[in-house]
C-alpha cells in the first residue's frame, strides 16, 4: 500500500462520504469524542501560561520603577523562576490529561484498526496520523489559548494601573515571550498523542472479528517488568523523601533530595496505577452498598483498569498539587514557630498566607486542567460501552439505574482519586517544608534542628472535599445523559 493510501487509511474517516472523503476528513476526526476536550486543555494550559508571564512582567516592570528597589533583580528572578515552575506544572497536567485522551480513543478504535491492519495499512502510518491530529489540536488550542490569554492580560493590567493609581509604568502585554507557553503547549500536545497512541502497535488484524477495547484485570497483572518498574521507582522514592527530611535536619540543601524522591515515587505511581487504582476504587465501591447498580459501577473498575486508572489519575495529580502547596505553606509556619520557641512573627505568618492564597489559585489552574480530564474520559468511555449499556437495557435494566450506575462511577472515581491525592499531599507538603526549614533557626529561641508533625489546614482540605462533590456531579452530566440514550436494538446492531 502506497503511502498516500496508509495516510488516507490512517484518517479513518466515516463510512458514507463518498466523493466529499478528503475535503471531510479532518472536520470528522475533529468531532469525535475527546478531541474537543483535548483542545480546551491546550487552550486552559496556553492561556495560563501567558497570563502568568504577562503578570510577572508586568510585576518586574514595577520594581524596576521603584526608586528603592529598582537596582534589585532578586525579586524578580525568584517570580520568573516560580513562573515557570508553574507553567511546567500546569503543562506537565495538560500532558498526561491529553496522552489519556488518546489512548482511551485508540482503545476505542481497536476494531477499526485491526480492520485497517487487515487490509494492508501499517500500524506505523496509522499511529503518525494519530501524531499528527494531536499537533494540530495542540497548535488550535495554543492558539485560542494565546489569544484568550493576551485579553486576559490587557484587561488585567489595564485594571491594575487603574485601581492601584500606578503612573510612569509601560508595559506592552502584546510581547514575543508569550509564544513560548503555545508552542511547548503544542509540541507537548503532539507528543503525548505519540505517547496515548502506543496501543495502536499492539492491535493485530485479528481483532478485527472481535469486539475488544480494553484490557483486562489480569493482563495488567501480568506485565512484569512494568510493575517491576514502578514499584522500583516508588521505592526508591520513598527513600529519597526519608532522607531528604533526615538531610534537611543539617541543611536546606535536603529539599532537593526530597524534591527528586518526590518526582520519583510520584512517576512509580503513574506507572503502576493499573495496580494501584482498581483495588482502592472497589473499596470504596463498598461505602456505596451492594445494589446491582453499585456492584456493577465497582466491578466497572476490575474489568477496564486502564481506563479507570486514566479518569483517576488526572485528578489524583490535581489533589495532590493542591494539598502539597496547602499542606507545605502550613507546616512552614509550624516549623519556624517550634524554632522560635512557640510563637512565629507575625508579620511573617501574614506573607506566609497571602503567598498560600497566591500559589492554591494558581496551582488550582492544574486541577481544572485535571477535572476536565476526568470529564472527557468518562464521556467516551460512555460512547465506547454503547453496546454494554444497551445490553443492560435489554436485560430489563431501567434507565434510572443505568444513570445511577454512570453516576456512582464518576463518585467512585473521584473520591478515591480524592483520597489518594490527599494523602500523597499530605506527604508531599510535609517532606518538603521539613527538608527545606528543619535546620534553619528563628529568633528569639533559635531552637534547630527542628521536626514537627504535619500541619494540615482543615479549610483547603473542606474545599478539596466539596469540590469532588461538584466535580463528581459535574463530570456525570453529559454521560448519563448519553448513556439513557442508548437505544437497546441500536446498540446491540452495532
Amino acid at each position: 500500500m502506497s503511502a498516500v493510501a496508509e495516510t488516507r487509511v490512517g484518517r479513518m474517516p466515516r463510512p458514507g462520504a463518498g466523493g466529499a472523503r478528503a475535503a471531510t476528513a479532518a472536520p470528522a476526526w475533529l468531532r469525535e469524542r475527546g478531541m474537543g476536550a483535548s483542545i480546551l486543555v491546550s487552550a486552559i494550559s496556553t492561556a495560563f501560561g501567558a497570563v502568568l508571564l504577562s503578570a510577572t512582567g508586568f510585576i518586574a516592570a514595577l520594581l524596576e520603577a521603584d526608586p528603592y528597589i529598582g537596582d534589585s533583580e532578586t525579586l524578580a528572578v525568584v517570580l520568573a523562576i516560580l513562573s515557570v515552575l508553574l507553567i511546567g506544572v500546569a503543562v506537565y497536567v495538560a500532558a498526561i490529561v491529553t496522552a489519556n485522551t488518546f489512548a482511551t480513543v485508540i482503545a476505542g478504535r481497536t476494531r477499526r484498526i485491526a480492520l485497517l491492519r487487515l487490509i494492508g495499512a501499517s500500524a506505523r502510518s496509522q499511529r503518525a496520523e494519530v501524531a499528527r491530529q494531536g499537533l494540530i489540536v495542540g497548535i488550535v488550542g495554543a492558539a485560542m489559548g494565546l489569544v484568550g490569554g493576551i485579553l486576559v492580560s490587557w484587561a488585567g493590567v489595564v485594571a491594575a494601573t487603574q485601581l492601584l493609581g500606578i503612573d510612569g509604568v509601560e508595559y506592552a502585554v502584546v510581547r514575543p515571550v508569550l509564544a513560548i507557553p503555545a508552542i511547548v503547549v503544542a509540541l507537548t500536545t503532539w507528543a503525548a498523542a505519540w505517547v496515548g497512541s502506543r496501543r495502536v502497535l499492539t492491535v493485530t488484524p485479528l481483532q478485527a472479528l472481535g469486539g475488544s477495547v480494553e484490557a483486562s484485570h489480569d493482563a495488567f497483572t501480568r506485565r512484569g517488568v512494568r510493575n517491576g518498574a514502578a514499584v522500583t521507582l516508588f521505592a526508591i522514592g520513598g527513600i529519597l523523601l526519608a532522607g531528604g527530611i533526615v538531610l534537611g535536619l543539617a541543611s536546606p540543601l535536603g529539599v532537593i533530595v526530597a524534591f527528586f524522591g518526590g518526582i520519583f515515587s510520584f512517576t512509580g505511581l503513574a506507572m503502576g496505577a493499573t495496580l494501584v487504582m482498581p483495588p482502592v476504587l472497589r473499596l470504596v465501591g463498598r461505602l456505596f452498598g451492594s445494589s446491582a447498580t453499585a456492584r456493577l459501577a465497582a466491578e466497572n473498575a476490575l474489568r477496564y483498569p486502564e481506563r479507570s486508572s486514566r479518569m483517576a489519575i488526572g485528578v489524583v495529580m490535581g489533589v495532590t498539587l493542591v494539598t502539597m502547596f496547602a499542606v507545605a505553606l502550613e507546616t512552614v509556619k509550624a516549623v519556624l514557630t517550634a524554632s522560635a520557641g512557640g510563637e512565629a512573627p507575625e508579620e511573617l505568618t501574614t506573607l506566609l498566607d497571602t503567598f498560600a492564597g497566591i500559589m492554591m489559585g494558581l496551582v488550582a489552574v492544574s486541577a481544572v486542567i485535571a477535572a476536565v480530564g476526568l470529564v472527557n474520559l468518562l464521556t467516551i468511555g460512555v460512547v465506547q460501552r454503547r453496546r454494554e449499556l444497551g445490553l443492560l437495557r435489554a436485560l430489563g435494566v431501567s434507565t434510572g439505574q443505568v444513570r445511577r450506575m454512570v453516576l456512582l462511577e464518576a463518585a467512585h472515581i473521584t473520591v478515591a482519586a480524592t483520597v489518594t491525592g490527599l494523602v500523597l499531599g499530605v506527604a508531599y507538603g510535609w517532606a518538603g517544608a521539613q527538608s527545606l526549614l528543619g535546620s534553619v533557626p528563628m529568633p528569639p529561641s533559635f531552637s534547630a534542628p527542628t521536626l514537627v508533625a504535619p500541619a494540615v489546614p482543615w479549610l483547603p482540605v473542606v474545599i478539596i472535599v466539596a469540590a469532588t462533590a461538584v466535580l463528581t456531579l459535574v463530570a456525570a452530566v453529559v454521560p448519563t445523559r448519553l448513556a439513557t440514550r442508548v437505544a437497546p436494538v441500536e446498540a446491540l446492531a452495532e
